[in-house]
């Protein structure tokens, strides 16, 4: 029965995330770039640390894109026109997925490039 009722719990969250990837553009690229980076990861035989950090960083940049996804939702919601404060709030929310993504992906470059140093000559 508590089972139940925990798994039940995840429903909403799901819910989140699928209406989140079919509804937006950005977390679509997000999810392209993890797939390839998964790929990318499988491919070179990473070592189990670098698959965490690999993951770590996959989750945080698809987490931050849900966070500003649901911010620009209430904003969306609080107002229609096009007010300041409104523009200022979704863009640090866009801002700070930004920072993220790169910063990721520089950590994929130096997780990456020995072995593909190794595999060109």
């Amino acid at each position: 029965m508590q089972i139940r009722k925990s798994i039940r719990s995840f429903k909403p969250a799901l819910k989140g995330i699928v209406e989140s990837i079919q509804e937006g553009n950005n977390i679509k690229i997000h999810v392209f770039a993890a797939i390839c980076a998964i790929l990318l990861s499988f491919y070179l035989h990473i070592s189990t640390i670098e698959w965490c950090i690999i993951l770590l960083c996959i989750g945080l940049v698809i987490s931050a894109e849900l966070c500003n996804t649901a911010i620009e939702l209430l904003v969306d919601q609080i107002t229609t026109q096009q007010e300041e404060w409104a523009r200022r709030t979704k863009d640090t929310a866009a801002g700070a997925v930004l920072i993220l993504a790169i910063t990721s992906l520089v950590v994929g470059i130096i997780i990456w490039y020995p072995y593909v140093i190794k595999i060109i000559g």
